[in-house]
């Protein structure tokens, strides 16, 4: 059985990487393209074998023969096109963040409750097997107690007219948004708990006005989490984390290849001794993973990869980041 898939939104993500992954999938089938240009969601319909394209969000949303959709709108159109979508009957894969504030997470957690769909928020990373294995090794007793975790997340982007350089206050711009969520998320997850309290400061470009550059801690009960994002230094990333008596590399996290292998470093001694521990992660397509244990969920009846509930910490977190940016101060994280 494969979940009937629509696209809400002709988004460079969904044509070069999430549609590629999930027409390859075991579970999932890509059938329709929404745009609200019709000629771009043909263009890609054909270029990509995609049986339906709408000229609208709403004519993909009332096709009954559609089961699920993906949505890589803009950031501050998130929650109204899953609600929307929720509200037609379809189950959701929505792009992160989600949301910009954790009133909206709540506010699309009683419509799910309400309608009885499916909704999560699309971190990719969550089920690749680098990142299971992570969790393997920093969960174990031979790696000791988690006690920190380091990230590094950057890119350089300078384009007026990209919708990551457009700031309102609710139109979820900047690096923290876009990248920095991704630490945030990840060392949740590593460490199996909620930071109770952030700090974090941010340069803004004067131009665009969105966070160009931010450094974050987070206090975590077992621990700390550090790390840098950017959107205007050279491309790089890199995500470590640090136990009572090994330690665990990353050295691809967030943009993992789907054309070779990815490699863990787990070690217990100084990272310049000559010969690491090298843990190889086989090729993978992780959109392909990402469609198809969404898809899997739907069919067992199963709780999603990255739920609401998850969603709505992830989202306390840069808000509170976003706060403690602007007064220099600790701030509390509350949901």
């Amino acid at each position: 059985m494969k979940i009937r898939w629509g696209i809400l939104g002709d988004a460079g993500i969904a044509r070069n990487y999430v549609i590629p992954g999930m027409q390859v999938g075991k579970y999932s089938k890509v059938v329709a393209i929404a745009s609200r240009d019709i000629k771009k969601s043909k263009k890609t319909a054909a270029n990509m074998g995609i049986e339906k394209a709408y000229g609208s969000y709403e004519e993909l949303l009332a096709d009954k023969e559609i089961d699920a959709v993906y949505i890589p709108l803009p950031n501050h159109l998130h929650v109204e096109w899953s609600i929307k979508a929720m509200e037609a009957g379809k189950h959701v894969l929505c792009e992160k963040p989600f949301a910009l504030s954790t009133d909206d997470v709540k506010r699309a957690i009683k419509v799910r409750d309400v309608t009885g769909v499916k909704i999560g928020e699309a971190f990719m990373v969550r089920t690749h097997p680098q990142w299971l294995k992570a969790k393997e090794l920093t969960t174990s007793e031979d790696f000791g107690k988690l006690r920190a975790v380091q990230g590094f997340f950057s890119y350089s982007n300078f384009d007026s007219s990209n919708i990551r350089n457009s700031y309102s206050s609710d139109m979820g711009g900047g690096g923290l948004w876009d990248i920095g969520c991704y630490p945030v998320n990840t060392s949740r997850f590593l460490f199996i708990e909620e930071p109770t309290r952030v700090i974090a400061m941010a340069e803004y470009d004067p131009k665009f006005k969105t966070d160009i550059l931010a450094s974050a801690i987070l206090d975590f009960p077992s621990g700390q989490a550090t790390f840098i994002s950017s959107t205007q230094i050279s491309p790089y990333q890199r995500m470590l984390a640090v136990g009572t008596k090994k330690h665990v590399e990353i050295k691809i996290p967030f943009n993992s290849p789907s054309t070779f292998p990815t490699e863990i470093y787990y070690d217990d001694s100084n990272v310049e001794q000559e010969e690491r521990n090298r843990i190889i992660i086989d090729t993978c397509h992780q959109y392909t993973l990402q469609g198809d244990a969404f898809s899997k969920a739907i069919i067992d009846k199963t709780e999603v990869p990255v739920p609401l509930e998850d969603t709505l910490y992830n989202t306390a977190v840069l808000t509170a980041l976003y706060k403690s940016t602007k007064s220099g101060n600790w701030e509390n994280v509350t949901i």
